[in-house]
């Protein structure tokens, strides 16, 4: 994707929040649907969870694990495959579609490939099959979103890669910027990357400062009073948002 891309630094700040306060500045800087646009739309399972949040680009994979044929009729799909990741700027998130959905029979992903994933600039993977060797990803410092585990890789092979695939109900673009946790993952407008960070830094900076310090405040207050400084700080929030990014 022709756009331009985050710096180093900046892709650190986004990891120090959770995904739902990525989407709390995403929607006030997009043109999109912020209620059905960028999120997964199915249940997705963190099996890292304490990890912690990942961001990164889109490199995207489809699968089918069940069929054997794919195999033969590419050969070299691994070494083409390994280059073609190599040759990609990190830092990487494997978007992966496994054709076999729902009837999920082997997984893709494991010890030998989390490993030499990392090795090559990857940070973890959404895919919408199944995972294995939870333990030994995990010590890869390998992320995991998926639908299940299992036990089996059977015939797990890249079968097309660098196309947009649809995983948990979203389409994903190559090099799309994904943040993702426990929450589920955000797969980021090109055109609202840009604006991201300072949105994100605001809202969680706002919130902060009025509606959390006023719904947390120590001050004795009885229940009357403590209502009314909530409504107070809504309102400052309100007039904040709209004073921000109504223009």
């Amino acid at each position: 994707m022709d756009v331009p891309r985050l710096s180093e630094g900046q892709l650190l700040e986004l990891r120090r929040w959770n995904t739902p306060s990525l989407y709390n500045g995403w929607e006030q800087v997009t043109r999109h649907d912020s209620g059905r646009d960028a999120f997964n739309l199915e249940e997705v399972h963190d099996f890292m969870p304490h990890l912690g949040p990942m961001v990164g680009y889109a490199l995207t994979v489809v699968i089918e694990p069940s069929q054997s044929a794919h195999k033969h009729r590419r050969p070299q799909a691994w070494r083409e495959y390994y280059r073609y990741l190599a040759s990609q700027p990190g830092p990487k998130i494997v978007v992966m579609q496994d054709l076999d959905k729902p009837r999920v029979i082997g997984s893709f992903w494991g010890e030998v490939t989390s490993s030499t994933h990392r090795a090559l600039g990857c940070v973890g993977t959404i895919v919408d099959g199944a995972i294995r060797d939870v333990e030994d990803m995990t010590k890869a410092g390998f992320k995991a979103l998926a639908r299940r585990l299992c036990v089996g890789h059977a015939y797990s092979t890249p079968v097309r890669w660098g196309e947009p695939v649809e995983v948990f109900g979203r389409l994903v673009q190559p090099g799309q910027l994904i943040h993702a946790d426990q929450h589920g993952f955000l797969a980021i407008p090109a055109e609202d990357e840009a604006a991201l960070l300072e949105a994100v830094r605001f809202m969680d900076s706002l919130e902060c400062s009025t509606v959390i310090a006023a719904a947390r405040s120590e001050a004795g207050l009885d229940s009357q009073a403590l209502l009314e400084q909530v409504e107070a700080a809504q309102e400052a929030f309100r007039q904040a948002v709209r004073g921000k990014f109504s223009g």
